[in-house]
């Protein structure tokens, strides 16, 4: 088994090897001056069960970047190449909802398993479905394993605390956590008049007097869970913390999570956050474990259903 990590997430790459206890391999990966990448690997892996690690995030560079070095590792002999993707771009296009678009996840799944991967593993995708449109094994992992131990840390109950939906996608998962933690439910109606905005609509359940945890897949312009938490506090809430596993915070998403009521914006390391990206509200989780343990028992032929059946 030989891990090497791609220039997306270098960070979380390293955090997996360390929990395996081996060292990252050695990937030289250049830029030319016209913007072309060169990648090699500078140690043989002939025959080796081979994982490379990088998150599809913008830039499409991680994407062109990530199936350079799969194929570069199939051309050198992997026995198996194993596609470890912490935060799977274009996840949200994953159908036809109007005429003349792509399905862009689709064509994501069809590239990276083109290359000859032998596996893919990813984390808390936007729509689980995704997984049936790749031909090869697919590990779908789950952010809350870390999560939930947070959050029990807050010691809430069904009287004071209650898991708040910003959306219906959102809510079996927010659902799940509710019942994990042992706290009520309740769900907001959000209508969407175009890309990257929302507007609440309807509120399911009761959140006076309660803590919120606001809880969704990614943080992108962060317009929705700033206008679930605007509507938490005008309906009673005492406070609001916001959970979410991919920090993708583009846009004015800092500025309107600095100014929202919300008190504490946790989130997981799938997308490396650059110095400008990070606030006083913001905690990050490392998943490195998480994705360590799964490569661990791939490598063993161990099942990975039962590393995280408790949190279904």
């Amino acid at each position: 088994m030989k891990v090497f990590t791609g220039r997306s997430n270098p960070e979380l790459g390293k955090g997996i090897a360390d929990y395996l206890g081996i060292p990252l391999g050695q990937l030289d990966i250049q830029t030319f001056s016209d913007g072309e990448l060169s990648v090699a690997f500078e140690e043989n892996i002939r025959n080796e069960d081979v994982f490379i690690i990088q998150s599809t995030n913008p830039p499409a560079e991680n994407i062109l970047e990530l199936l350079l070095v799969l194929d570069a590792a199939k051309r050198a002999s992997a026995q198996n190449v194993v596609a470890v993707i912490p935060y799977f771009g274009y996840g949200r296009q994953d159908r036809k909802d109007r005429p003349r678009v792509p399905i862009s996840s689709r064509l994501m799944l069809d590239m990276i398993t083109a290359v000859g991967v032998s596996r893919i593993i990813t984390m808390d995708l936007h729509s689980a479905q995704i997984q049936g449109f790749a031909n090869v094994p697919f590990d779908h992992l789950y952010s809350r394993m870390v999560l939930l131990n947070k959050l029990k840390g807050l010691n809430l109950n069904e009287e004071s605390g209650v898991v708040l939906a910003p959306d219906v996608g959102s809510a079996k998962m927010s659902q799940s956590y509710a019942k994990k933690l042992n706290i009520g439910f309740a769900l907001i109606d959000k209508r969407r008049p175009k890309p990257n905005q929302a507007e609440v609509a309807n509120l399911v359940g009761d959140l006076k007097d309660k803590d919120v945890i606001i809880i969704d897949d990614m943080i992108d312009t962060a317009g929705t869970l700033c206008n679930a938490a605007e509507t938490a506090i005008n309906e009673g809430a005492k406070s609001v913390i916001a959970v979410a596993t991919h920090p993708v915070l583009s846009g004015g998403a800092i500025k309107k999570l600095k100014n929202s009521p919300i008190s504490k914006v946790i989130v997981c390391d799938t997308i490396k956050l650059n110095e400008n990206q990070e606030f006083d509200k913001l905690e990050v989780i490392s998943v490195a474990d998480i994705f360590g343990e799964s490569i661990k028992r791939i490598v063993e032929g161990t099942s990975l259903s039962s590393m995280f059946r408790d949190f279904n």
